[in-house]
């Protein structure tokens, strides 16, 4: 057996709608963990308006930026064929910011910024990515 054939046949492989429920369920996980410790950061330093001021600004970062970013994702899952990779739950190009946006995210915690902005980038992104992640989850729903 060649190594193309081998590869083909133990590639983690999954449906269309594993695919939707896989991209939405990263968006809401990372998201929530992301908005409750920006919450905590504000909280712990008595600014929670900055909190508030986060769920504004994610807000906003979603229905001009992460809303298309998650449509297209989702137009981009409907047209896979059944059995691929559940790597491509995203595309190369999303990965590598995904790698960036953690390490950016690692670097804030080092930084010299106040807590209270901190929280308030955490709460901001966390809170985006939990709100678009709905177009995904309601793709899902609609999938057989």
């Amino acid at each position: 057996m060649d190594l193309k054939k081998a590869l083909l046949r133990y590639k983690p492989g999954a449906s269309a709608r594993t695919h939707l429920f896989v991209a939405a369920l990263i968006w809401s996980v990372v998201g929530f963990f992301l908005l409750i410790n920006g919450f905590f950061l504000t909280l712990l330093q008595g600014k929670l308006w900055y909190g508030a001021l986060g769920l504004i600004l994610g807000s906003a970062k979603t229905f001009f930026i992460l809303d298309r970013v998650a449509r297209k994702n989702v137009k981009r899952i409907k047209e896979f064929e059944d059995k691929v990779c559940i790597g491509s739950v995203y595309s190369w190009k999303t990965w590598m910011l995904v790698g960036a946006m953690i390490i950016l995210g690692r670097f804030l915690r080092t930084t010299v910024l106040p807590g209270e902005v901190v929280g308030l980038i955490y709460t901001a992104v966390g809170w985006g990515l939990m709100l678009a992640s709905r177009l995904m989850w309601l793709e899902w729903k609609r999938t057989p």
